[in-house]
């Protein structure tokens, strides 16, 4: 079988790669000023939420951490801009997370509670589901300092943070925003079945669909539910392990009852640091993310996003933690690619920080079999060239 070289991965990138960092840089600013001008304006509505400005390094969170701010400036000195708050999930799907404020001083409870109530309050014959395994509960008890308007009941029910109640005093309160900024003509909010909050903003590129999340920042603590790093691992080096962990991890309200768990901060400087051993692991994953958006997972809704190829490419990592091991660009590459055949075959792709979560377990499983197909033609006769002028005629 003919391989796929290193000159025909760097070609691949040179015609393909700077007109979609053009495009998606575009909207991303473009949705981020609309995104501010609507945050700004629930902001001063309600002081539990933050404008997406106040994400990241910006965070109140951080003001009392002063070290770990330092710290985390001088990481991105020389880098890349980032955007704390904007996940792009694919050209067409970005996650923007609203930054959540009046709770600080996060501390993990022990002690176990059942629920009997539902997330509009209504008591239960039967106690409410436990958590799967990236969420959990959050209990106002499990902060130092609290804002008095958390104890209110349209965020807590029992002592519990419900995030199904905050998606709802955010979206409304979204709705006004809109009107108000006089951006009807700009931003839908689109019909959702369960507790989320999507939008189609315009942009001069192309709609994007836009799924707007209130995140609750905790840097500096490591949660227990992620056992990490595994023991006798020898990737991540021992100071970037630490560095990881000292930016803590988010809680993002996805759920009726629990909060997700999220370690954007970490998996964002294990991506940016990941090749200063003179690797090529982004490299191969900047082309096998171009190779699923233009050919095998087209699409605005693709069951693949960038952020699992991110999981597949630490986990890749890990596993062949040489420097030696990421010299070929070429053979790299085709073990990522690999690597996704795997995972779209078995419908099963670890979490890297919480390894027993499967973040495909909700995947459409037609799709997965689809892209599962098209990986195993690819890799029965690997070719670059082709793509270069192939179209997204269909979905994955």
């Amino acid at each position: 079988m003919k391989g796929v070289t290193a000159e025909d991965v760097h070609h691949f990138l040179l015609h393909t790669e700077d007109g979609r960092h053009r495009r998606v840089a575009r909207m991303v600013e473009e949705v981020q000023k609309i995104l501010l001008e609507v945050t700004s304006d629930i902001s001063n509505r309600d002081s539990r939420f933050h404008c997406i400005s106040n994400a990241g390094i910006h965070s109140d969170s951080l003001k009392d951490q002063p070290d770990l701010l330092a710290q985390w400036i001088a990481l991105q000195r020389g880098r890349r801009p980032l955007h704390p708050c904007i996940q792009v999930l694919s050209p067409s799907q970005f996650l923007v997370t609203v930054p959540l404020r009046g709770l600080s001083g996060f501390g993990q409870k022990r002690s176990r509670r059942w629920r009997y109530y539902s997330p509009s309050g209504t008591q239960l014959v039967a106690p409410a589901m436990e958590p799967e395994k990236l969420h959990q509960w959050l209990e106002i008890e499990q902060f130092q300092k609290s804002a008095p308007h958390w104890h209110d009941n349209d965020v807590n029910i029992k002592g519990d943070l419900v995030p199904a109640r905050v998606i709802h005093v955010l979206l409304e309160h979204l709705y006004r925003a809109i009107t108000f900024c006089s951006l009807t003509d700009k931003v839908n909010v689109l019909e959702s079945f369960g507790p989320s909050i999507r939008l189609n903003v315009e942009t001069s590129e192309q709609m994007v669909e836009v799924e707007l999340v209130p995140v609750l920042e905790v840097p500096g603590f490591w949660p227990r539910k992620a056992q990490w790093p595994r023991f006798f691992k020898r990737w991540p080096p021992r100071e970037r392990i630490q560095c990881v962990k000292s930016f803590g991890f988010d809680l993002l309200a996805r759920s009726n009852y629990h909060w997700q768990l999220s370690f954007l901060r970490g998996e964002r400087l294990l991506l940016e640091t990941m090749d200063e051993d003179g690797g090529c692991r982004m490299k191969c994953y900047r082309a096998v993310r171009q190779m699923k958006e233009d050919v095998w997972c087209p699409g605005s809704h693709p069951v693949i996003s960038s952020h699992h190829l991110q999981m597949i490419v630490l986990w890749a990592s890990e596993r062949n933690p040489s420097p030696k091991a990421w010299k070929d660009l070429g053979r790299c590459f085709l073990r990522v690619v690999k690597r996704l055949q795997k995972c779209a075959r078995q419908r099963f792709l670890r979490h890297y920080f919480v390894r027993r979560a499967n973040l495909l377990k909700y995947a459409d499983t037609a799709q997965l079999d689809a892209l599962a197909d098209k990986l195993s033609q690819f890799l029965r006769g690997p070719s670059l060239s082709s793509s270069l002028y192939q179209g997204a005629s269909s979905a994955c």
